[in-house]
């Protein structure tokens, strides 16, 4: 069980300056998931921590920081840097983001030793081209090893075109291995052919989960596989790629995906599919170093980070438009009740009577529901009971 957040500012501060415990042979994996705004980033990190402490909105720029987290697991430690999606100056300017929106993913790009990139193929209009900050971030960094991962596929009613959308976002390649997906739709599952390429499906033998390929129809079946055993999906012809080159601008002008993502996963997040899977891999791929946390450690952020993070996470998800971006937290009050539960009161200033009304609703019914909600969150975070009480105010 994941080890809850200390609800002390000081506790958590003395938590993180702790000297890690460090086993005998300590393994340590630092991990940037990257991805666009709303890819389901913050969500994938609290599925692989077990825990909820980062905030999760459909609504764009929910993230507005680095924060990390830190999964513990025997002599393995996994440091996961939840970066802001990538976007560029102009959408930054038009959503009132800090410089740090701009700057946070390429900064834990230097810090990773992998990089998982995050596509949510429910999106229509963007599952089957990364975007341009998304190649910009991998080119400038070609040297970090990339898993690419598919991500809501639960949502997605026409299972056979991930083998398109996988077509399309690794340029035809994969691991070094050129992949022809053509003719996957022609081969017959009983078809002896198998295509040298290899992908590693996140499930296990013989499932059917609603979110991957398998159980489909017999002439799209593919060969379900956990991570000791491989995918392969139909094509013929094969050949060694060329290592990561670099890349300028009208390289990447022309591209569509990236050809050297090493393996490929496809999960559902938000229902927790497949995500050990994923964390399995992972825990595979931490190399021999000391670790960098106490194995208390869950999140490098504060109590009170968490706590804002996740009313905030609610004001966007029930106020309209642009509205919640206007919101500003004040904490009032944070202390230990009689029966040792956190007790927390939080304002919140609108710039507007309208936004106001529009944020208590109608006899207070959305603002009782928002602290309800976030109450619970903030419950699963501590795991103490918490006395959550919020206001709002005209600023």
């Amino acid at each position: 069980h994941p080890p809850p957040v200390a609800t002390d500012k000081e506790e958590q501060k003395r938590l993180l300056e702790n000297r890690p415990d460090q086993p005998q042979n300590p393994k340590v994996l630092r991990i940037a998931i990257i991805g666009a705004p709303n890819a389901g980033k913050s969500t994938l990190s609290n599925q692989l921590l077990g825990r909820k402490v980062f905030p999760v909105s459909k609504k764009v720029h929910t993230t507005r920081c680095k924060a990390w987290g830190v999964i513990t697991h025997e002599d393995m430690q996994l440091i996961i840097l939840d970066t802001p999606g990538l976007t560029n100056p102009l959408k930054a300017k038009r959503h009132n983001l800090d410089e740090a929106m701009l700057t946070d993913p390429w900064d834990s790009m230097k810090h990773a030793d992998l990089v998982l990139v995050l596509v949510d193929v429910s999106d229509h209009w963007t599952r089957n081209s990364l975007s341009k900050e998304v190649l910009k971030c991998l080119s400038q960094f070609p040297h970090v090893p990339s898993v690419l991962v598919l991500n809501k596929v639960d949502i997605l009613k026409k299972k056979f075109l991930l083998l398109e959308i996988v077509a399309d976002l690794t340029e035809g390649i994969v691991n070094g291995k050129e992949l022809e997906v053509k003719s996957a739709f022609k081969q017959d599952s009983s078809s002896s052919a198998k295509s040298p390429l290899q992908i590693t499906q996140a499930s296990p033998p013989g499932s059917k989960v609603p979110g991957s390929p398998c159980g489909q129809e017999k002439n799209q079946a593919q060969e379900g596989s956990g991570l000791d055993r491989s995918r392969d999906i139909g094509g013929a012809g094969t050949r060694e790629a060329q290592g990561p080159k670099h890349y300028g601008p009208e390289d990447l002008k022309d591209m569509k995906g990236w050809p050297h993502f090493q393996e490929i996963f496809m999960l559902a997040a938000l229902r927790g599919e497949e995500v050990d899977t994923l964390k399995r891999y992972l825990l595979m791929q931490a190399k021999p170093g000391p670790w960098e946390f106490h194995s208390d450690v869950l999140t490098n952020q504060s109590p009170q980070e968490i706590c804002d993070n996740i009313i905030r996470e609610k004001v966007l998800e029930y106020l309209p438009l642009e509205v919640p971006y206007g919101v500003t937290q004040v904490t009032d009050i944070w202390e230990e009740g009689e029966c040792g539960e956190l007790l927390i009161v939080q304002s919140l200033l609108v710039p507007r009577e309208s936004h106001k009304r529009m944020l208590i609703g109608r006899g207070g019914m959305l603002i009782s529901r928002i602290a309800r909600e976030a109450g619970q969150d903030l419950m699963n975070a501590f795991l103490c009971d918490v006395r959550l009480k919020l206001k709002v105010e005209v600023k």
